[in-house]
Order: structure tokens, then C-alpha cells, then sequence
């Protein structure tokens, strides 16, 4: 499955109000791996940004200055997005603003372009209620390296959210698998007695054995400790 990281960066928070999108980053997942056909454009907004957003992203009017205008980008935006599943973080605020930009230049709503839209903020706040879900919180609480992000950006910030994303959605793998396995078609296997054969036992040697300890430990923290081998453990030992 092809899907595709989203972020933007705006001159302001409304999209309504007339303020409007200065960057988009977009990173490619296949098969839920990165795959480095990125997307990033700079945009000239064609008005100023607040001072609030310009102290969140520190991009300087007079640098978009000399940047493409949104008009000038969108076919090449919606020909990258086609058909793939986008995942984005607090989704309404950014596909309000693209649905604004396109609605500008007379096209169909940004949802019409995609196969569907995955929101990792309501995703993070099913599997972590109560507690701050912010993409800095879920990096920290994810264990995602987010010590480059000093401002905001929608490159860097789509980047941090595919690995928070598949993060928070280990473990996909196996049901899938699962599914693939229930749809094969069963065929009748002859039995034969393996008795008199000594089978060989191959054991994990220590890599193996530390890798698949820090897959559990990620499965673990992606469930917020809730994982069976953890409750059982806590079992035992009380």
C-alpha cells in the first residue's frame, strides 16, 4: 500500500480568515517502508505571516517572496497524493487549508484526490487518552529522535510523524499476515511419522535474541504497557 506523510506550515491559524500555506512536506511510504521520492515546496503565500506562526515556523516573509505561487504547484501536489492513503497529524487543520487553496483555483475538495486519510491525532488520543499528544509528546513517548526540530517544518515534521506513525501501528504486520494466511486455499498434506528422525534444533544467537527483545519493548511502549506478556509478568511476580 502507497501512502504519503503530510505536513504544512501556514502564515496563520484560519484558513477561513485568508491565511494560507507556506510549505508542504510530504514523505512516501510503501509496504510501510520509507522510500525517499519526497515532496517539498516553499510557497509564496501572497501575504504575511503572523507573528505568532512566524515564531513557531521562523520562515521570513521575504524569503517566500521569490517562491512559487500555490497555483503553480497544485497539479503537481495532487499527481504526487493520487490515490495514496495520507496520513497527517491533527488532519482537519491541514486539508482545511489545501481544500481552501483548491477551492481557490476551482478544484475538487483534497479528499476527492486521496484514497483515504488517516488522523494520528485521533489515533494517538485512542491509544493514549488523558495525556498530551502533540508530535513532540508522541516522539518522546515513542522514543522518535526529534532533537533537530527546534522550529516547526514540513519536511522534518512529515519525517517525525512516519516514524511516530509506524510506531504507534506495530504489529500491523502480523494481521495482515493473518489475513493473507486465512484466504489461502487449504490443500491435503500426506502424513508421514518423523519419529526416528532426531530434528535439529537451531537456537537464537544474541543479536537475534536483542533484536526481537527491542521489538517487544517497542510493542510494549506503543501499547502504553498494556501488552499480554507485560500483564503477565506483572502476574507472576506479584
Amino acid at each position: 500500500m502507497r501512502q504519503i506523510v503530510l505536513d504544512t506550515e501556514t502564515t496563520g491559524l484560519s484558513a477561513e480568515g485568508g491565511d494560507r500555506i507556506i510549505e508542504i512536506g510530504c514523505v512516501e511510504l510503501y509496504a510501510r517502508k520509507l522510500t525517499g521520492n519526497n515532496l517539498h515546496f516553499y510557497i509564496n503565500p501572497e501575504r504575511d505571516s503572523h507573528e505568532d506562526a512566524l515564531k513557531v515556523h521562523g520562515i521570513s516573509n521575504e524569503f517566500l517572496r521569490d517562491k512559487p505561487k500555490f497555483a503553480q504547484l497544485a497539479e503537481d501536489i495532487l499527481a504526487y497524493v493520487q490515490d495514496a492513503e495520507v496520513i497527517i497529524h491533527n488532519a482537519a487543520f491541514d486539508i482545511g487549508f489545501l481544500n481552501k487553496e483548491l477551492e481557490r483555483l476551482g478544484k475538487s475538495p483534497f479528499n476527492d484526490h486521496v484514497s483515504g486519510v488517516i488522523d494520528t491525532l485521533a489515533l494517538a488520543k485512542d491509544m493514549f487518552p488523558g495525556k498530551r499528544n502533540s508530535l513532540n509528546a508522541l516522539c518522546d513517548r515513542l522514543d522518535v529522535d526529534n532533537s533537530g526540530r527546534t522550529l516547526h517544518g514540513a519536511l522534518l515534521d512529515a519525517e517525525l510523524l512516519a516514524d511516530v506513525y509506524i510506531n504507534m501501528t506495530r504489529g500491523q504486520e502480523a494481521l495482515i499476515m493473518e489475513a493473507v494466511d486465512s484466504s489461502i486455499e487449504k490443500t491435503t498434506v500426506e502424513s508421514r511419522d518423523l519419529s526416528q528422525f532426531a530434528l535439529l534444533i537451531l537456537t537464537a544467537n544474541a543479536q537475534e535474541v536483542a533484536a526481537h527483545d527491542d521489538v517487544l519493548t517497542q510493542m510494549d511502549k506503543s501499547s502504553g504497557g498494556k501488552t499480554v506478556w507485560r500483564q503477565l509478568q506483572t502476574v507472576s511476580g506479584a
